[in-house]
């Protein structure tokens, strides 16, 4: 625990954090990059970029700073992370490094003093403690269950299929043979690249598709336009090829009871985790009402389409509902509305208070149907989202 004095210390000095803004982990990022330019290897460069991963270090900075006294409120964050952190295969030693440019940074741009300065260290302590105690958790949980192992593992693909114009779906096989470590529906797989025509290694977590079978593992990758991996995966990846993968990991996942009515809302490839929940409701004989609703651009991009009515076929009760927004003359009879995603129509059906929501997709389609959600008076604790990169929190 940090004492009183450690905390007023910190706390004075988030005024001028907040006023530097995300320059502040600019800085931090570029200054730990340049001197340990090993770990591009596991920083996803894009984000760097685009500024993405900046903003959530620096949401994540404050966020931490302002609730020194209690700690447990930042938990679902610090799970959330931890999770990624072990899909990134980081390692204590690392936290080190991180610790000794954030205090530089700090004092390179903000000065604030020695005492301040050994206040952030000794808080910065704690937390790295907290998040290498909880990783250290799932390594060994992870490694120890049937089928599991820790750090990379080498699978072949076994299967490539286009699912639509913009996403195919990958099917892995462990080399060598032997079992796979099970995943709860909605988690997601970690791919490790380096091919010859890449710089640094590129990490990148995909969501699994289908149902734990103990043998193999199903992926699907959207074709992004400046996306580095989903674009070799597209173009080059071909069946037989080796690829280096992490065990399958993630927070946001169904946990449901036979009982509860569940939604599935998604947009775009934002419907891969649920595709992985609609095969676990099919397989455990859902009674309750089950709702598939989701967002595409038309025809030609709607992924899986057959795979979900199959599937939800099984269920005793289920609900199929897409939007297309900017349908096709050849779309017509295959979606149900067009333009955004609106609710209303389904109120009837969604407004039992045991509904759980689970939602995926681009942050403007969440945070559209989050505010629905709410408005309709569903309390966030029935709201569960996934939020592809950077954690935001909506």
């Amino acid at each position: 625990m940090l004492d009183a004095q450690t905390i007023a210390a910190v706390k004075s000095t988030l005024p001028a954090v907040a006023a530097c803004g995300p320059k502040l982990t600019a800085h931090f990022y570029e200054r730990m990059l340049t001197r340990h330019p090993e770990l591009k290897n596991v920083f996803n460069m894009n984000n760097q970029r685009n500024g993405a991963q900046r903003e959530a270090l620096f949401n994540a900075l404050c966020a931490y700073g302002a609730n020194l006294e209690n700690l447990a409120v930042l938990l679902p964050a610090v799970e959330k992370i931890a999770q990624k952190h072990t899909s990134l295969n980081i390692q204590p030693a690392q936290y080190a490094i991180v610790g000794e440019n954030l205090l530089a940074t700090l004092r390179e741009l903000l000065n604030p003093g020695e005492e301040a300065l050994a206040a952030w260290g000794r808080a910065y302590g704690v937390l790295a403690d907290l998040f290498i105690q909880r990783e250290e958790e799932i390594y060994q949980a992870t490694q120890n269950q049937r089928g599991g192992w820790r750090g990379t593992r080498a699978f072949r693909i076994s299967a490539i299929e286009q699912q639509s114009e913009v996403i195919k779906s990958f099917t892995l096989t462990p080399v060598g043979g032997g079992p796979v470590a099970a995943f709860k529906p909605g988690q997601y797989l970690t791919v490790h690249l380096q091919p010859a025509c890449f710089d640094h290694r590129q990490i990148r977590q995909y969501s699994l598709t289908h149902l734990s079978n103990g043998r193999d593992y199903r992926i699907a990758v959207k074709r992004e336009a400046a996306g580095s991996v989903s674009g070799w995966l597209h173009q080059h990846a071909c069946e037989g090829d080796v690829l280096q993968l992490t065990a399958p990991h993630g927070d946001f996942f169904l946990e449901v009871t036979p009982a509860t009515p569940v939604a599935l809302i998604s947009a775009g490839v934002g419907q891969t985790p649920m595709l992985a929940m609609l095969h676990a409701l099919a397989a455990g004989h859902h009674r309750a009402p089950v709702s598939w609703l989701h967002a595409a651009e038309n025809g030609r991009q709607h992924a899986f389409r057959n795979e979900v009515a199959a599937t939800g076929a099984q269920l005793a009760d289920f609900t199929h509902r897409v939007w297309y927004r900017e349908p096709a003359a050849e779309d017509a009879g295959h979606y149900d509305a067009q333009g955004v995603m609106d609710l209303t129509a389904l109120s009837a059906r969604l407004a039992s208070p045991a509904t759980h929501f689970y939602l995926c997709g681009p942050l403007a389609f969440m945070e559209h149907v989050v505010a629905q959600l709410r408005d309709a008076g569903v309390a966030d604790t029935r709201i569960h989202y996934e939020l592809f990169g950077p954690h935001k929190g909506m």
